[in-house]
Parts: C-alpha cells; structure tokens; sequence
C-alpha cells in the first residue's frame, strides 16, 4: 500500500473545497466567470502535485510543482476578486484562503529546497 503524500492529500481537500465552492457560486448566485477561473486553477493544483510524483527526473518533478505553486497564487487572486466583488462573505473567504496560503507556503518551501538539492 503507498504511504500517503501529505501535499497531495492537502491538495486534494483542497479541490474538493473549491468545486463545493463552484457549485455553491453558479447554483445560489448565478456567477459562472469567476468561479470556472477558480474551479480551473483551483483543482489544478492538485493534478501538478500528482503529476509531479510521477516526474521522471527530479527537473520534472521541479517544474509540475512550480506550476501547482503558480496554479495556487492565480487561485488566490481569483478568492480575492470573489471577496471584493461580495460573491462570498469574509468568513467563507478566511476559511478557504487560509487552506490555499498553506498549500502556497508548502509548495514554496518544496520548490525551493528541491532546486536548492538539484543545484548543489
């Protein structure tokens, strides 16, 4: 049985979290934009990560991790206009902002210390 990858599982809990999100948004609010950019970027997050522990060399596994980092920043940004255009209170903001942050500083700390292993 494989050992459970804890970034992979986070972004997976994550994904679930933003296509409930979608569903809530096209559903109670009418709002397709915005949150089809969110789904995208949201779940993609995840496919990178399980993408990247498949890579055939550690630069492959750099690369789809660099882009699930990306896929996190452009996620957030798409929370932030959701926010600020009031299509979802602070608290649903905070809540799934936080879990995104995680992931973000997670992916930045594997990014940067397998380039850091690549280079030495």
């Amino acid at each position: 049985m494989a050992v459970d990858n804890p970034v992979k599982s986070k972004s997976k809990r994550f994904a679930i979290r933003i296509i409930r999100l979608y569903q809530h948004l096209s559903s109670s609010k009418n709002e397709y934009v915005l949150s089809k950019q969110l789904l995208r970027s949201g779940t993609s997050i995840g496919a990178n990560i399980t993408e990247a522990l498949c890579g055939q060399s550690k630069k492959d596994f750099l690369a789809k991790m660099h882009i699930a980092f990306k896929e996190c920043a452009e996620t957030q940004y798409w929370l932030e206009l959701l926010i600020e255009t009031d299509y979802i209170t602070q608290s649903e903001f905070e809540s799934i902002n936080s879990d995104c942050e995680e992931l973000r500083k997670l992916l930045s700390s594997i990014t940067k210390t397998t380039a850091t292993n690549i280079n030495s």
